[in-house]
């Protein structure tokens, strides 16, 4: 006959199993839990990032150019009102002049004085960077001004202002909070960069380009690397951060002043259709 004790050893060994595996299982579950809330977490942190990159650096950038439009018609409202109550004015016929063939000569540039911090003095136009590409300079390279949505473009303080002998320096964001130099990296020789204040309009060739460590700002002085050296020409000088989504290091890019002409004569031929299409937005 066989003995009772024996022939339950087997179930109780098959319970004790059992019952290890129920007290495994709970501990499996919390680790499984925690990885998907890690994963879903690292899901999260990928949106924000795409929507802090793209979809809200896209809606910076049309509050910006929105913004610079504004100022830019204000500017050229004003004048229109100036010049009309010149007209009005005068008690008699202007004299007649001969037109001469060829471009007109409007003397020394305008230059105005540096506003105060964050006072928006001046709109940047480069049509490499496409026809909708207009943003508005504010005096100072803080968060108040390159992260604005009204602002976007931060002029280094104490260097020269539009059309000043020296450099006229300015800063922006290559991505995110509108990425005002997001194709810095795209211009060629001779394109234009115009800076519109309300006096007029300034014109710029670009030159050249180079990339430093963010620690060099020599490329600021009015001389760009030779802080040193007496300023004779007429220099804009574009700076970002490099690579894309980088602070690793700085592309700077050079431009020499070619001419200006004030409000009143229009804006330059290349930048008219700009200007109108401003106008009927």
């Amino acid at each position: 006959m066989t003995d009772p004790a024996e022939t339950s050893a087997p179930s109780r060994r098959a319970e004790r199993r059992t019952r290890t595996s129920r007290r495994v299982r709970p501990g499996l579950s919390v680790i499984g839990v925690l990885g998907e809330l890690l994963i879903t977490a690292g899901v999260l942190v990928m949106l924000f990032l795409g929507w802090q990159l793209w979809w809200n650096d896209a809606i910076m950038a049309n509050e910006q150019s929105d913004a610079a439009s504004e100022i830019s018609q204000d500017w050229i409202e004003q004048d229109r009102l100036a010049q009309a109550e010149l007209e009005a004015s005068a008690t008699a016929e202007p004299e007649e002049t001969a037109e001469t063939p060829g471009a007109t000569d409007y003397g020394d540039p305008i230059v105005a004085a540096a506003p105060g911090n964050a006072t928006a003095f001046a709109v940047l136009y480069v049509p490499r960077f496409g026809a909708e590409y207009h943003r508005t300079v504010a005096e100072g390279t803080g968060h108040d001004v390159l992260n604005s949505t009204r602002l976007g473009i931060g002029h280094y303080p104490d260097t020269q202002m539009p059309g000043e002998v020296g450099n006229f320096a300015v800063a922006a964001h290559r991505s995110a909070y509108g990425g005002g130099m997001h194709l810095i990296n795209e211009l060629q020789l001779g394109d234009a960069i115009y800076v519109q204040t309300a006096d007029g309009y300034y014109t710029y060739r670009y030159r050249d380009m180079e990339y430093v460590d963010p620690s060099v700002v020599g490329v600021i002085a009015p001389v760009p690397n030779a802080p040193d050296a007496a300023a004779v020409d007429r220099i804009i000088t574009l700076t970002s951060c490099n690579p894309l989504y980088s602070t690793a290091e700085r592309i700077i890019a050079y431009g020499v002043f070619e001419s200006w002409q004030p409000t009143s004569a229009g804006a330059p031929a290349d930048l008219a259709p700009i200007i109108a299409a401003q106008a009927a937005g």
